[in-house]
């Protein structure tokens, strides 16, 4: 079988695929930022200051699971979005992603809600120093997801002006590793920030 017989709207232009690796190079610079977060973190887990506050008692599980669940499931509709783009399915590519931008705007919207809920309570980044942690590598991710709704946002906007070219299609495809990586991260700070405090505490 030939290779051409493999291609996809996302792999024949040269330029695309340039750019592809470009974002794997990317990757690995924010692989590095969030390693540093989360050794820092998990630092101050075992040694910083909680100002009094138990995170057994203030984490509320059926949230996390909430924000989980939106997270988790975006990245599957990210990748059925993926396959209609390579199927050159334009309609159903749009509707698979929008789903995924909703569900990411869900997840964004309950995590603003979790700490404005902690503010209420009277948990602030000033409070101590695992809160600043805590703040810090949430707030870092979050920030993140809302970037990746603006960034495929703009790139769906393109292909309704423009169509699905093979010009367009590899960015689809580097916004969907985007939205993956952010997704792992997610699993990491659920396992190592939400159980983990919720079983250990402060």
């Amino acid at each position: 079988m030939s290779n051409e017989q493999h291609q996809t709207i996302d792999t024949v232009n040269e330029t695309g695929q340039l750019n592809k690796l470009g974002f794997w190079i990317f990757l690995t610079a924010e692989v590095a930022l969030f390693g540093t977060l989360f050794a820092t973190f998990l630092v101050l887990q075992k040694s910083g200051s909680y100002g009094g506050f138990e995170t057994p008692e203030l984490f509320e599980l059926p949230l996390v699971m909430i924000m989980t669940f939106l997270l988790l499931v975006s990245s599957y509709t990210c990748g059925i979005a993926v396959y209609y783009m390579r199927k050159q399915n334009v309609k159903l590519m749009m509707i698979w992603m929008i789903i995924t931008l909703l569900l990411g705007a869900g997840f964004v919207g309950f995590e603003l809600f979790e700490f404005t809920h902690y503010v209420h309570e009277g948990v602030t980044a000033q409070l101590g120093s695992f809160w600043s942690g805590f703040f810090i590598l949430l707030g870092t991710h979050g920030l993140h997801v809302t970037v990746g709704i603006f960034w495929i946002s703009g790139i769906l906007i393109q292909i309704l002006r423009r169509g699905l070219t093979e010009y367009n299609a590899p960015k689809v495809f580097i916004g969907s590793l985007y939205w993956h990586f952010l997704d792992v991260v997610w699993i990491f700070i659920f396992t190592l920030v939400y159980l983990v405090g919720m079983v250990s505490g402060s």
